[in-house]
């Protein structure tokens, strides 16, 4: 059942990112995508939590996060590709900074991504959103300063991409649409399905380490 999920998950994925990547449209309609797929997220999170709830062990949870993590990735995804397209093609709020800033930032952010997403298969025997559902808490590296590495890695990256393509308004929809849909999920969904399959390991660990914003991890002397 997992399989099939994973299988037909990624090929719908695909397919709606590759559709709207070759696919033109008005401006006025990728801004509409780009702030409706951001808000999409936040029912999605709202109806897997209910479905938690419901029944609350580790069997349904692994399925329902595969499900509640694809259908935010093809909304993300959806929302990145169309608001990049219409800041390219409308600019908007022209930002004072030079483009090198932002592709530092981008590849600043882009390396600490792919070490955090390296950190998690190695230790926690899994992948980013539902490739893989994780086996084991991961509390080392960089996820000793903060539970969300790759979430904050790539909120950088997108800040990253605002500032290449010089625009104001790519920044105000990545704070005031996506940001705040992203802390929906990590506080009402993730955290909870968390405590379901792993108990008073991730409790403990969820004590310890900041949500997203980085801290040096406490001495264990």
């Amino acid at each position: 059942m997992q399989t099939t999920v994973n299988i037909f998950g990624l090929l719908i994925t695909w397919a709606v990112w590759i559709w709207l990547a070759i696919r033109r449209f008005e401006p006025v309609t990728n801004l509409v995508i780009a702030v409706a797929g951001g808000l999409a997220i936040i029912p999605v999170v709202f109806a897997g939590r209910w479905m938690l709830e419901r029944q609350p062990d580790v069997r349904r949870a692994e399925l329902v996060t595969t499900g509640v993590h694809y259908l935010i990735a093809i909304f993300l995804g959806s929302a990145i590709i169309t608001a990049t397209r219409f800041a390219l093609e409308s600019p908007t709020l022209p930002l004072p900074f030079p483009p090198w800033i932002g592709l530092t930032l981008m590849t600043l952010s882009g390396l600490a991504l792919i070490l955090a997403i390296i950190n998690l298969v190695s230790r926690g025997r899994g992948a980013p959103f539902a490739i893989a559902i994780t086996r084991v808490i991961v509390t080392d590296s960089m996820y000793a300063w903060t539970r969300n590495p790759m979430i904050l890695s790539a909120l950088a990256l997108l800040v990253g991409l605002g500032i290449y393509i010089g625009s104001g308004l790519f920044l105000v929809w990545l704070l005031a649409v996506v940001s705040p849909a992203i802390l929906v999920f990590l506080t009402f969904y993730e955290e909870r399905e968390l405590e379901i399959r792993f108990g008073t390991d991730y409790l403990d660990y969820k004590s310890k380490t900041p949500r997203l914003i980085p801290r040096k991890p406490e001495s264990k002397d």
